[in-house]
């Protein structure tokens, strides 16, 4: 193969992989949380073009941008120290003052990098319109044990009917974390709180907070991919109360708050890595932390909604003569047959069970997994599963039909039989110019 084809042949590859994650996110609303750091460290232009090219695969984005850098330069101007208490600013008239001057100055910033249409960029072409508005209302922290927080609030509503439909317009929805009460007084928010009653207001599929935090780190140190709500709690209630924002705990409190009321899915990222933004959302294992109300990962039956899914699994590998083409008809006529692997709302495997009772044996078919997640042990779970449906109709035995994954079925118990041992109406129906090894396996 020329050194043209492979590259082509793995272009193909990755886009058929990225596709169900595409189909996925289609319609569906994400807020981003980007900390003032990421603005700081000159990484605005690169997230804007990712953005970007979420809006045009149909992803409706509200940005949350936060710009505690941004506040703490402009104290230094003024000569004034920050203070903080419980990892919240205490926000007194120079510090609301110096909250304004930032928040005006980022709110251009990002609006003038959205406008840009680079050439041989995802902006190029795009004509995004970039929405702000007061969409937040807020009432005041108040005094806790003892500390008057003075301009610093919380959010106490969030105008979710206007936001739905600037979203539905096709603008992106830029919010600062600023509030304001029915009076017109102002009040410096976090990021954070904005993001997940944000989130939580619109009934977010995502919430997603870029960080200078790799992710969530477990008791060792190591990277957590996936986690659930209860274990995040579990987490937060072994680490000491948060007293930076830049804490992991800062952030998780409020992405915990946010799945607790009923926000699909939540991400820490981090925002030093370039195109991190698409590596959660494009890759199987993506780079931060994943956090959800329920495990991300289920194997279970099929159901009529799962049909589109298989389809977009099998057919490349239909294409290239692996798998047995079918039908979207044949895949619904079969549904109550299929396994399917899933994680994140996207199906990356399959298998299908045919049983023969009268021969007490049973045909597995479509046995798939997605390239993106090949060589995780998944394969072997769905066959794992297959064996105990199978076990359960008291069948002896299960078969298989491949034409080049042979070997990977050996070392897993099955031995190769001739084609007269099928059962006679699956011999029947045999493709001789395919001229598929039977492999079978014996169930014990």
């Amino acid at each position: 193969m020329s050194e043209d084809s492979s590259h082509s042949s793995q272009f193909v590859g990755w886009l058929r992989s990225v596709a169900p994650y595409i189909h996925a996110h289609r319609g569906k609303t994400f807020v981003v949380a980007i900390g003032g750091e990421l603005i700081a460290a000159g990484g605005l232009n690169a997230l804007v073009q990712d953005v970007a090219l979420l809006a045009a695969m149909g992803v409706r984005i509200v940005l949350v941008h936060g710009f505690r850098p941004q506040i703490e330069e402009q104290l230094r101007e003024k000569g004034v120290g920050a203070r903080y208490a419980q990892g919240m600013r205490v926000t007194d008239a120079v510090a609301l003052d110096a909250a304004q001057e930032a928040a005006g100055q980022l709110r251009f910033e990002i609006e003038a990098t959205f406008s840009q249409g680079l050439p041989n960029t995802p902006m190029a072409g795009a004509t995004l319109r970039v929405v702000s508005g007061n969409f937040i209302t807020a009432r005041p922290l108040g005094v806790i044990d003892g500390v008057d927080f003075q301009h610093t609030g919380v959010v106490r509503k969030v105008d979710a009917p206007t936001i739905q439909r600037a979203l539905e317009y096709g603008a992106v929805v830029l919010l600062s974390p600023f509030g304001f009460s029915p009076t017109g007084e102002a009040f410096n928010l976090t990021m954070e709180d904005v993001a997940a009653s944000v989130a939580t207001a619109l009934k977010a599929h995502k919430l997603i907070v870029l960080t200078e935090t790799p992710g969530v780190l477990d008791d060792d140190g190591e990277l957590l991919h996936e986690m659930t709500v209860a274990q995040a709690e579990s987490l937060l209630a072994r680490q000491p109360q948060a007293q930076r924002s830049s804490d992991t705990a800062f952030y998780l409190r409020h992405v915990v708050r946010a799945c607790r009321a009923g926000v699909g899915r939540a991400h820490v990222i981090p925002f030093a890595l370039d195109g991190s933004l698409l590596l959660e959302l494009f890759t199987h294992d993506g780079v931060g932390t994943m956090i959800a109300d329920e495990h991300l990962e289920h194997l279970r039956e099929a159901t009529a909604d799962d049909v589109g899914g298989i389809l977009q699994l099998i057919e490349p590998l239909e294409t290239e003569g692996v798998l047995v083409k079918r039908s979207r008809t044949e895949i619904e006529r079969d549904i109550a047959s299929y396994t399917v692997l899933e994680h994140d709302g996207v199906i990356f495997g399959c298998a299908a069970l045919y049983p023969y009772p009268d021969e007490r044996t049973g045909e597995m078919a479509a046995l798939t997994v997605s390239p993106s997640a090949q060589g995780q042990g998944d394969g072997e779970r769905i066959l794992k599963r297959i064996e105990q449906q199978a076990r359960a109709l008291k069948l002896q035995s299960i078969f298989v039909l491949t034409t080049r994954t042979m070997h990977w079925f050996i070392k897993r118990g099955f031995v190769p039989v001739e084609r007269s041992w099928l059962p006679e109406a699956r011999r029947l129906r045999y493709d001789d110019q395919r001229r598929s090894h039977v492999l079978v396996k014996r169930l014990g």
